[in-house]
């Protein structure tokens, strides 16, 4: 399965999550939750970032980083739809919004 089309099923899959929206960021996906980055997508397989929240949920998943350099995270079992909601729903509640970017002042 091509990747955009993995990500979009998934998006699919968790559309009453809240407000889903997902971005191609550096050969990957990032999967926004109601504007939070909860889920890293690289090479069709599902990532989330390793937090005490979720550690009783993920005691069995597999970890490893999603690209090369990136810290280990959670590989996400996409196929347990109930994991996967109840994963993304505790994220959603611990996880910050992104800071806003400043906007750079032109001089004339």
């Amino acid at each position: 399965m091509e990747q955009k089309e993995f990500v979009s099923q998934l998006c699919e899959k968790i559309l009453g999550v809240g407000n889903v929206r997902y971005k191609a960021m550096f050969g990957g996906y990032i999967i926004y939750i109601n504007e939070k980055p909860i889920i890293t997508v690289c090479y069709s397989t599902a990532y989330v970032k390793m937090l005490d929240c979720i550690k009783s949920d993920m005691q069995d998943a597999k970890i490893a980083p999603p690209y090369m350099g990136a810290k280990d995270h959670y590989v996400l079992d996409t196929d347990n739809l109930d994991l996967t909601l109840r994963v993304i729903k505790k994220l959603e509640e611990v996880i910050p919004l992104p800071k806003a970017k400043k906007t750079k002042k032109r001089q004339l």
